[in-house]
């Protein structure tokens, strides 16, 4: 019998076909069912691997075989695991992520990202703003999404082209600002267009993410230490 172990796997996979064909001509409704399908191959791949186990380590002796069949049932239950989990495990990774980089935004639902806080306890956000990367500062005292200088060259404004008329209070004491409109911000998967602006080339040490941004999400809410917004 050994030497036609592969003669009786052979046997074994079809006799297991034809009970499922057989099956299914029976009971033509339950596969129909929601997940059944998927349900089907994992047990069939799970029978697969421990027979198939079973058979090849037969050749040493019983013992072997046996942990060689845990060994592979291990292996099929942590990828039936990962595969109905890979939602979860995709968020939880985000998560991972986004708490060892806090101005990556972590994705909580399409459309719901959350920010982490910098050293200070700012909530600050890595945004694409016309194609371009800029890291802002949330900043709810500012009235619109105030840019650097930097930062408005680098997403394609003229800044040799504006008035700076504006007054702006910033922390070190008042200064001017000009006012564009930004076509673009996205953070995450939410996206606004045609925001209102303003670049201030003196007194602003960082980019800033205004109410002319935050006023059109639909909330924003500290939750577990995170600046949750929702588009």
């Amino acid at each position: 019998m050994r030497d036609n172990q592969w003669t009786w796997v052979a046997l074994a996979g079809l006799a297991l076909a034809g009970l499922v064909l057989f099956l299914n001509a029976q009971f033509p409704s339950v596969l129909q069912a929601e997940g059944a399908q998927m349900r089907l191959v994992y047990a069939v791949t799970l029978l697969v691997v421990v027979g198939g186990s079973v058979v090849l380590g037969w050749r040493e002796r019983a013992g072997v075989a046996l942990k060689q069949a845990v060994a592979w049932i291990a292996i099929a239950l942590v990828l039936v695991i990962g595969y109905s989990y890979r939602d979860s495990f995709g968020g939880l990774g985000a998560r991972a992520v986004s708490e060892l980089t806090p101005t990556r935004p972590a994705e909580e639902a399409p459309g719901v990202v959350s920010l982490g806080s910098d050293l200070s306890g700012h909530f600050v956000a890595d945004a694409n703003v016309n194609g371009t990367h800029v890291r802002f500062l949330v900043d709810t005292g500012a009235s619109d999404v105030a840019l650097t200088a930097s930062d408005a060259r680098r997403i394609g404004i003229d800044i040799d082209e504006l008035r700076y008329i504006v007054p702006y209070q910033t922390a070190n004491g008042v200064a001017y600002g000009a006012r564009v409109r930004v076509d673009e911000i996205s953070i995450g998967s939410i996206t606004l267009y045609n925001v209102a602006g303003s670049v201030v080339p003196d007194g602003l040490a960082q980019s800033l993410l205004g109410m002319s941004f935050l006023n059109q999400l639909s909330s924003m809410e500290v939750a577990d230490g995170r600046l949750m917004l929702r588009q």
